[in-house]
């Protein structure tokens, strides 16, 4: 069924905003340290999964690279420079959320305070899934410039699905802590907002180096955040919370994916 440019727009627009669905357990009431400690390995869960489907994704680009090259129809070149482009966007992915750490949230302190960290948390994993959904959102603009409408569908659902998951990744460092409407908000756009700004732009722009750049920055920045989590879940030593939690939140991710790609087939 052909559907037209708006549509297309509003569909990418539906697949990122679904993350509002996980946003309300921002809202659940004071919680224990056991509570606290399971949420927060919780969100580590979700994104140890989406971590391993972006390399899953990265490695599959660059194999398919890989696979041009074998057949002639790339050069060493090219191959190499997606790998140092791959590396690049790791690295920057990592090092910028270090930086704006030093910069904006430390500022020479050993300690920061929990409510304090908790938004921390939440904005630098709504920063790292912004930038996955950025990646995700290209794929369903360049679906669309190329003619194939069934997969840009199906790309809305599975995306869609797997976004709502994603949304309580991101503030289950809050729980407890009464966040303000508005923040919850802003961490919604920060992460279901480039599923709409990828779909815009891959709409008119097709580029799988630019789709690398995206999901490589998401790595790195996803991959920050889980080591901050699990560093600062270690102190705690609320080993059995932190242990369910993180088994919860990869298994519900990896659930949703399979939904996901289930939807996929109707």
């Amino acid at each position: 069924m052909p559907i037209s440019y708006l549509q297309l727009l509003l569909l990418g627009a539906l697949a990122g905003f679904t993350i509002f669905l996980g946003l309300p357990l921002a809202f659940v009431p004071k919680v224990g340290k056991k509570t606290k400690s399971f949420l927060n390995v919780f969100s580590a869960g979700v994104l140890i999964f989406l971590l391993y489907e972006i390399m899953e994704e990265i490695l599959e680009e660059v194999g398919h690279q890989f696979t041009e090259l074998q057949q002639g129809l790339a050069t060493s070149g090219e191959l190499i420079g997606q790998i140092i482009l791959v590396v690049l966007g790791i690295v920057i992915g990592l090092g910028g959320l270090i930086l704006f750490e030093n910069k904006y949230i430390e500022k020479g302190e050993t300690e920061i305070d929990s409510s304090r960290r908790g938004k921390y948390l939440a904005l630098m994993i709504a920063i790292g899934i912004g930038l996955h959904n950025l990646g995700e959102g290209l794929a369903i603009g360049q679906a669309f410039i190329q003619g194939s409408i069934a997969l840009a569908f199906t790309l809305v659902i599975g995306f869609g699905l797997h976004n709502a998951t994603e949304g309580f990744g991101i503030v289950a460092p809050l729980s407890g802590e009464k966040p303000k409407i508005g923040f919850i908000a802003l961490l919604g756009l920060i992460g279901g907002g480039p599923t709409f700004l990828g779909t815009l732009v891959g709409s008119f722009y097709a580029s799988e180096i630019l789709e690398v750049i995206f999901l490589s920055l998401a790595a790195g920045s996803i991959l920050y955040v889980v080591i901050k989590l699990l560093q600062m879940e270690y102190k705690v030593k609320q080993y059995e919370a932190s242990l369910a939690g993180a088994l919860s939140g990869f298994f519900l991710a990896w659930g949703s994916e399979w939904v996901a790609k289930a939807a996929m087939h109707f």
